[in-house]
């Protein structure tokens, strides 16, 4: 298992080592020791799959408020997206700088989202299946989300129909007009 570093610290790209013969391939997508000896420890609690059928479909920017903030390791198993990291946490560095990573059946990336930030994809192809783990339950109290065109954080996500948007995404908050309670804690060293 690799890990490679974004733009923004703490958002990882994660390669696992693909076995392949002429039958096909194996993989490990999670194992608690491989993430340990690449330095992450997280205990995820619940997996979740989402399937998109249209091409151009955005699904974005969601996140869960603290005290049920949520760690996310996300993957395509098929199709492809762009997948966004949006940094949330006021008083960091790189807030409301987003990283986007494509990832996709084919190259079998994941990408490591840290709480505190929001996260959402483009469909880049038909019939996308997502899957992700979270080290929080799903908390309906604590589920946010925000504009996915908010102009102080300016994703480029291309194209945009309004068709393949969901309510729910269109009629989301501004950042700052969010309740939005990440707050950047800096790592102290000992």
């Amino acid at each position: 298992m690799k890990k490679i570093e974004t733009a923004i610290p703490g958002v990882y790209i994660i390669e696992p080592q693909v076995f392949g013969d002429h039958r096909g391939y194996f993989m490990e997508t999670w194992s608690t020791k491989n993430f340990e000896d690449i330095g992450l420890n997280f205990n995820f609690v619940q997996d979740n799959q989402s399937f998109t059928a249209q091409k151009g479909a955005l699904r974005g920017v969601h996140f869960q408020n603290a005290p049920m903030s949520q760690t996310k390791l996300v993957r395509v198993i098929q199709g492809a997206v762009m997948d966004v990291a949006v940094d949330l946490r006021k008083g960091s560095p790189t807030y409301k700088k987003w990283v986007a990573v494509e990832l996709s059946a084919e190259n079998k990336r994941m990408l490591l989202i840290p709480r505190g930030f929001g996260h959402g994809f483009k469909t880049l192809t038909e019939n996308v299946e997502f899957c992700y783990k979270v080290d929080n339950l799903y908390s309906r109290e604590c589920d946010r989300g925000i504009r996915f065109d908010d102009p102080t954080i300016n994703i480029d996500w291309g194209d945009i129909k309004e068709e393949f948007l969901s309510a729910k995404d269109m009629n989301a908050p501004l950042l700052d007009d969010s309740d939005c309670n990440f707050v950047y804690e800096e790592e102290t060293k000992e």
